[in-house]
């Protein structure tokens, strides 16, 4: 089992930035892949953001391309989503989830273990 718990969410104007952490515990941290996804009301759950175990690769949704940058510190068995120039769309429940066989990592149902989601609001 993995446990992940999101922090850094909140409300913010838009043009602002937020650093959203995700920390782990359980098993070896550094056997996962992990990935941000988000959902907005009345949306379905979408793909942001995904990092190899090792770091070395990272894949971004297009909407988070240029603004967004995923990292991870294993040592702290945390991934990170740094947020810069967000939007009002950009507005969602942020989730952090682990992926053990990093095949699809843009792929929800690939995912083994989800956090609980930290709220994201951006005003106009």
């Amino acid at each position: 089992q993995v446990q992940l718990v999101e922090s850094g969410g909140g409300l913010v104007q838009a043009g602002g930035s937020l650093r959203l952490s995700c920390a782990a515990s359980g098993r070896t941290f550094s056997n996962y892949g992990m990935g941000w996804f988000r959902q907005a009301p009345g949306k379905e759950r979408e793909f942001v953001a995904a990092i190899s175990r090792s770091g070395g690769i990272t894949y971004y949704a297009d909407s988070a391309k240029g603004r967004f940058t995923i990292s991870r510190d294993d040592a702290k068995s945390t991934v990170y989503l740094q947020m810069t120039s967000l939007k009002p769309e950009d507005t969602a429940v942020y989730y952090c989830a682990a992926d053990r066989s990093w095949v699809t990592p843009v792929k929800s149902d690939e995912y083994d273990y989800w956090g609980q989601g930290t709220q994201v609001t951006v005003s106009s």
